[in-house]
Parts: structure tokens; C-alpha cells; sequence
């Protein structure tokens, strides 16, 4: 990292902006002893008498810091008198120019960004743990921090906002999380925020500005090629450039929603199967309808209205769009006026439609649109966009079928890619299959475990994660699926966990693998199921006399205390960008 510009140096700035006063300060008092010491004080011996350059000196000190100590050499004559009372003005009127100098220092803005610069920058340098540089901090970067602390990973935080950095404070992070206001396209700020520190992991970049976020990209790119970057971008040209020089992770909120839509209109199983695989864990996946086929409405023709409209067209469904600004292609039926009034919304025709996406960049408008248009008909399967977190009480008060929080479908694919590299290329493989093999997918995990969300884990089979099992198969045993996956106190019982994906480094990968699929040394498992049983998997990978229980049902001397110190001494994994 590079030092601390001098222009941010808290010493330089206060010298600069005091200089004035502390020059006037200076000459005054200067003047103040000199005078003192050329004025004739009583006569002595027919001579009159000199104080000395010291015993000036020490009497204008103690006169002019209002200290008043009163021990003067002898008694002053009136010469000396005049001359000091002359200098007890002259050091009040310096005293006042240099207090008032300093006070309005102090409310100075830029001092105050250079003291926490420099607190900024210290606390970046002390770091030695590995860290995400994670800039801007809404409701995504909040969202990812607090995911982030969760799992043990350190971040350091570039806000522009004043306001938003002070909401740190009012969050219980397990650690101290640096955070600095400041323009995160500025280069010189990434690399004062650690960009180029050794233990930076990677970057992820979640402001609201398109721009912003491309040049975090490319300062990546150019400063620290070796960082993975995780980058939002909500305009396809903004996401093409960032793909063009290598960002890894490229997140449209809205281009993954029509995603997530489009396929709800043609696999609704396979739509069901992927929301309880990355829904938030723990919670319960609600049983709703999916979105039918027939008649849609858009209202709002903006970046999401956009992508609905080409979900839809994807899947052969009719749309008529409600706008403002209506820009007839020829394809679609366009309606002008605004959704929030009940007459737009009977020309194009919501009495019989199927379905509204209330899709504007106002959540006021979008409640206005939802709520008018299920007054007009009951049966209207409604997608609502929410903008903004804090409206949250208000969007769960009127029940749609689905809503949409772009911070949230960030948030998710985020925390996804860094809690579970490997649950990326799991759901590109899913969204490929047909409905059937998702359907029967769906039915065999949710019976083994439940609607509710499970804990995704990854576990890889090697001597640092796994070294009990990593030095059976080393030696030749076979292992399979079937015979990992049992209980530690009952190796009769099954675990309450499912192995998604078997993933090896000669590329070949193998999904929803059978029972009986054999485990080799390198192997990576993308494992599904309760905290519980993932847990006791971490055990018996790791611990070799709950493997040899497993294995064998031999149960080898190590009772409780030889599983606290496996649990205890197996190596702690970063999540890292793949």
C-alpha cells in the first residue's frame, strides 16, 4: 500500500491553516519581551534598571497565558506598567485571532476526512487477516457484511455517503469493520482502503452508479489483477464491459429476476427447486402459485420493465405496456397513460388479465398500481418491485405473489458466490435440466428434508479439510456417498443432508450423484441439509475415530474430548471468489 499522501497528512493541514495566526501569535510575543526588556524600570544607584531577556521572558509568559502567577522581580515603573499593559491587549487580540482560527479548524470538513483518513489507513495496515473491499454500503453492502461477519471474514468499507458510514456504528459486527467516506472510483481511495494489501481476498463492488462500479472494475483489474471482483451492474452495456476485460462476477438484479420469471412461466419445478436451494436459511418456502400463462401487463418501461417484457416475450406471452412515454415496436400493445389510475389500467385491460408487474422506479406508485388493480380484478397474479428496504412493513401489508427487492436478489447471489463457490455452477446445471428431472429432484430433497431452507455447504477432500478421510483413500479404500453420510452416534442412521454436486479438478463433475458414487482424494461436495448434519460431515471427514465408527461401526478409544479437538483444530476456510 502506498504511504499516505501528504495532502491528507493531518500535520501539514493544521500547520497550513494555522500558519497566520501562530506567525502573529509569535511576533507579538516577540514584541511583547522586547519591549519589556528596553523599558526603563525605578533607579538604582542614580541608573535606571533593565530586566533581563529571562526575566522578560518568564513575565509575558505568565501574563499573556492569563495565568496572573504575579512573581515579578521589583516593584515597575511606570514606564514598564504602560508598556505592559499595552502588551496584555496585544496578546489578548493575538489569543482571540488564534482560538477563533482554531475553532473554525476544527469544523473544517477537510480536517476532519484527513483525521479519518488516516485512522482509515491505519487500520487497513494492521490488518492481517484476510478481507473484501466492499464499496458502498446500502442495503446490499449492509446485507453482505453483515454475511460476511457471520462467516468470519473481515471487510473494510467505501461509502460515499457521510450518513450511511455513521449507521456502522449502530450494527453488532463481531469485528471492527474500517470504513472510510469517500468516492470509491477514485483509485488512490482503493488503494488506501487496501486493494493492493496482501490480504485482500477480492473486491465486490455494490454502489447504485453503474459508472462507479465499472471503474471500481477497472481499477481492479489494472492495480490488482490477481482479485477476483464481484461487480452489480443494471445496464447490459455497463455488464459487457465489465465481462470484457475479465470480472468474474457480473450481478444484474433485474436481468436475474427475468431470469428467475421466465423460467416460473416454463418450469415452474425447476423455478421452486432453485428458490428453496437459495432462499435464506432456515426459513420456510412459501407455497405460492406460480405466475400463469395468459395476458401480462408491464407497468413501466424502464430498466425492469424492460427485462419483464423480454422474460415474457421468451416464453410467447402477451404483454401490453403501460407508459408515460409509449414507443410503439410493432410487437407489443402499448397503452399511454399511468398505472396508478384505474382508467390506464381497464384500456389495457386488467379485467381479464392474467398478471401485472407493477415495475416502476416508485414504490408509492408501484403499492398505487398494485392495490388499484386488485380492486379491479381479485384473480390478478401481482409482481411488485420494492426499491427500497424501509417500505418493507408496507410491501408484506399488501400480500403479492412475488416481490422483488433488487438488494435482496443481489444480496443473495452475492452471499451465495461467497459462502459456496460451488453452488454457481450447481444452478447453471439446473437451470439446463427439464422440468421433470426438477420436479423429481424437488419431491425426493423436500421429502428427505423439508420445505425449509437448508444450510448449503462445501466440503473438499484434502489433507488441510479432510484428513482422516484423505488418508484412507490415499491409502486405496473405497468410500462412497452412502457410507459418509451417517451419523456419528448411529451409523444405522442416515444423515439429514444430500450431496448436489460431486465436483473433481479433472473437470468432470457429477450431478445429484447416486448413493453408491465413490469419493476420491480432491473430490469438492456441494452439500445440502440441517447445520446439525453439516456439522457432524465436518467431523468425520476430519476426525479418523468417527470415520473408522463410520466405516467399520469399530469404535476406537476418543470419546467426546477427540471430537472437540477435531472440531477445534480443523483448519478454518476464507470463502473465496471463484
Amino acid at each position: 500500500m502506498q504511504a499516505l499522501a501528504r495532502h491528507h497528512s493531518i500535520f501539514f493541514l493544521i500547520m497550513r491553516r494555522l500558519r497566520a495566526p501562530l506567525i502573529l501569535l509569535i511576533v507579538l510575543f516577540a514584541v511583547a519581551v522586547l519591549g519589556l526588556t528596553l523599558a526603563p524600570g525605578p533607579v538604582v544607584d542614580g541608573k535606571p534598571s533593565y530586566l533581563s531577556f529571562f526575566h522578560a521572558f518568564y513575565f509575558i509568559s505568565y501574563t499573556a497565558t492569563t495565568i496572573g502567577f504575579g512573581e515579578i522581580p521589583y516593584t515597575f515603573s511606570d514606564q514598564q506598567r504602560l508598556w505592559v499593559v499595552i502588551s496584555i491587549y496585544l496578546s489578548v487580540i493575538g489569543w482571540a485571532y488564534t482560538l477563533g482560527s482554531v475553532f473554525n479548524l476544527l469544523a473544517d470538513r477537510s480536517l476532519r476526512q484527513a483525521i479519518a483518513m488516516q485512522g482509515f489507513v491505519r487500520a487497513v495496515r494492521r490488518l492481517r487477516e484476510p478481507f473484501y473491499l466492499v464499496c458502498g454500503y446500502g442495503e446490499t453492502g449492509r446485507l453482505i457484511c453483515q454475511a460476511l461477519d457471520r462467516m468470519g471474514v473481515r471487510a473494510v468499507v467505501i461509502e460515499v455517503d457521510e450518513n450511511k458510514i455513521g449507521e456502522l456504528d449502530l450494527h453488532a459486527y463481531a469485528a471492527d469493520v474500517p470504513a472510510l467516506c469517500a468516492d470509491a472510483s477514485n483509485p488512490e481511495t482503493l488503494e488506501f482502503a487496501g486493494l493492493t494489501h496482501p490480504s485482500c481476498i477480492g473486491v465486490i463492488a455494490l454502489t447504485n452508479d453503474d459508472a462507479t462500479n465499472l471503474s471500481i472494475a477497472i481499477s481492479a483489474r489494472l492495480l490488482a489483477p490477481r482479485l477476483p471482483a464481484l461487480c452489480r451492474a443494471e445496464h447490459v452495456a455497463t455488464a459487457d464491459n465489465m465481462a470484457s476485460f475479465g470480472t468474474r462476477h457480473i450481478i444484474n438484479p433485474f436481468e436475474r429476476f427475468s431470469e428467475t420469471l421466465a423460467l416460473s412461466l416454463h418450469a415452474p419445478k425447476a423455478s421452486q427447486l432453485l428458490g428453496w436451494l437459495t432462499g435464506v436459511p432456515g426459513s420456510e418456502v412459501e407455497q405460492r402459485r406460480d405466475p400463469p400463462r395468459g395476458q401480462w401487463i408491464v407497468c413501466g418501461h424502464g430498466r425492469f420493465g424492460r427485462q419483464m417484457v423480454s422474460a415474457m416475450d421468451s416464453e410467447a406471452v402477451p404483454v401490453t405496456i403501460i407508459d408515460l412515454d409509449p414507443k410503439p415496436d410493432g410487437v407489443h400493445r402499448w397503452v399511454q397513460g399511468d398505472g396508478t389510475v384505474a382508467e390506464a389500467l381497464r384500456r389495457a385491460g386488467v379485467e381479464t388479465a392474467t398478471g401485472i408487474v407493477c415495475g416502476t422506479s416508485s414504490d408509492t406508485d408501484n403499492l398505487s398500481i398494485a392495490v388499484t388493480a386488485r380492486d379491479l380484478n381479485r384473480e390478478l397474479f401481482v409482481i411488485l418491485r420494492q426499491n427500497h428496504e424501509s417500505n418493507r412493513a408496507l410491501f408484506d401489508a399488501f400480500d403479492a405473489d412475488i416481490t422483488v427487492v433488487p438488494s435482496r436478489v443481489i444480496g443473495h447471489e452475492c452471499i451465495a458466490i461467497l459462502s459456496t463457490p460451488l453452488l454457481v455452477p450447481f444452478l447453471d446445471e439446473v437451470r439446463a435440466r427439464d422440468e421433470d428431472w426438477c420436479g423429481t429432484q424437488l419431491d425426493r430433497l423436500t421429502d428427505r428434508l423439508g420445505w425449509t431452507v437448508p444450510e448449503i455447504r462445501s466440503e473438499r477432500i484434502n489433507l488441510s479439510r479432510a484428513p482422516a478421510l484423505y488418508r484412507r483413500l490415499m491409502k486405496g479404500q473405497t468410500v462412497t456417498l452412502d457410507m459418509l453420510l451417517r451419523s456419528p452416534s448411529d451409523r444405522a442412521r442416515r444423515l439429514d443432508c444430500e450431496v448436489l454436486f460431486l465436483d473433481r479438478d479433472d473437470d468432470d463433475h457429477v450431478l445429484m450423484p447416486a448413493p453408491d458414487a465413490t469419493i476420491r482424494a480432491g473430490d469438492e461436495l456441494l452439500l445440502a441439509g440441517s447445520r446439525a448434519a453439516l456439522n457432524d460431515i465436518g467431523l468425520i471427514i476430519a476426525n479418523e475415530h468417527t470415520l473408522a465408527y463410520i466405516l467399520t461401526g469399530e469404535d476406537l478409544p476418543g470419546g467426546w474430548v477427540w471430537e472437540k479437538l477435531a472440531r477445534r483444530n480443523r483448519p478454518r476456510t476464507n470463502p473465496q471468489l471463484p
